[in-house]
């Protein structure tokens, strides 16, 4: 068993987490740029940020259903029926939608190839903020039993003498 004073906490390092946030939010502008200008009808570019908008939320809820649900089956089936549903829901009708619209094959691939980035950039995101959580988390555990080890004897973590 490891002492507390030996714990290693695994962090991503500033580089990879700038990293991340510059991707994502290059992601994001890409996909905004294409629908701000997407040609066509009001009603088409309405549909299709309402789809990456789904699409995005939807990679996010499977990216933690996935995490929450890695060692023990904390979520009923019937959830995991719903997230899973939800995000081929959200791509499948984003995909139709982007495939059926009537704009030049190059404007297409452009729009396709930024929501793709922006689904592995998302999540590639939330697993470096749960990382980050789960890291804080631990270094509150190795600074509690810390507190615990070195208190003066008779006296409980989280009292102060009188």
């Amino acid at each position: 068993m490891r002492s507390s004073s030996s714990a290693i906490i695994q962090r991503d390092s500033r580089a990879w987490q700038l990293q991340v946030w510059v991707s994502f939010g290059l992601a994001a502008a890409l996909c905004a740029i294409g629908l701000a200008w997407l040609p066509g009808a009001q009603m088409e570019r309405i549909f299709m940020v309402m789809g990456y908008v789904f699409c995005l939320s939807a990679a996010f809820m499977l990216s933690k259903f996935v995490r929450d649900n890695e060692s023990t089956a904390g979520d009923t089936p019937l959830w995991g029926v719903v997230v899973w549903g939800g995000f081929a829901v959200a791509m499948g009708l984003t995909g139709w939608g982007l495939f059926g619209m009537e704009v030049s094959p190059p404007y297409k691939a452009f729009l396709g190839v930024s929501w793709l980035y922006l689904i592995t950039t998302a999540f590639t995101l939330a697993k470096m903020l749960r990382d980050r959580h789960e890291a804080d988390l631990q270094d509150a555990r190795v600074a509690g039993r810390r507190e615990v080890l070195h208190a003066e004897p008779g006296q409980q973590a989280g009292e102060h003498k009188a």
